[in-house]
């Protein structure tokens, strides 16, 4: 059985205000994934980043989702890019129901521009556009991943939540 749920999807679609609301109302630990690679590192994300590179942070990525994998009944907030590494997905699928929040990337730009310096793969000339070409790139990897899609667009947190509950109850692989 899985006792775990794991919130995949693009920056901005709601997986940190969703997984803390979440993970109140079952009563479960909520992990934020960048969060515990920051602890790790000793840095944030967009430091890690520049000092380091992308590579860097996957490698320190694919550690953490191993470690946080492991975990029981908790709801985890994955970075968008958790699914560029095929066995992050596996082994969060091991424990976890993926779930995928998705929005628009009109919605999403405008979620993530109150985030200014956070984001950088957003630190572009043109953000919409980029995040256009990467969501085309990766909303496959989503697809695929997840066992359950949400569209947040148009809803509060608390409707996320209440719709991922409603969707756990018909997950017969769910411990509750």
């Amino acid at each position: 059985m899985k006792t775990n749920v794991a919130l995949i999807g693009f920056m901005g679609t709601g997986k940190t205000a969703v997984g803390r609301r979440l993970a109140g109302k079952l009563g479960r630990r909520f992990i934020e994934l960048d969060s515990v690679i920051e602890r790790k590192a000793g840095k944030s994300i967009p430091e890690i980043f520049v000092e380091d590179g992308e590579i860097a942070f996957r490698e320190l990525e694919i550690a953490t989702t191993k470690e946080v994998a492991r975990t029981e009944r908790a709801v985890i907030a994955c970075g968008g890019g958790v699914i560029l590494n095929r066995i992050n997905i596996d082994r969060l699928k091991e424990g976890a129901v993926i779930i995928h929040l998705t929005a628009p990337p009109g919605v999403i730009l405008k979620r993530t521009l109150r985030e200014a310096g956070k984001r950088p793969l957003l630190d572009v000339e043109n953000p919409l556009a980029t995040i256009r070409e990467l969501l085309k790139f990766r909303k496959p990897l989503y697809e695929r991943a997840a066992d359950v899609t949400i569209n947040t667009a148009g809803l509060d947190i608390n409707a996320v939540a209440e719709q991922i509950i409603e969707k756990l109850k018909e997950d017969e692989s769910f411990a509750w």
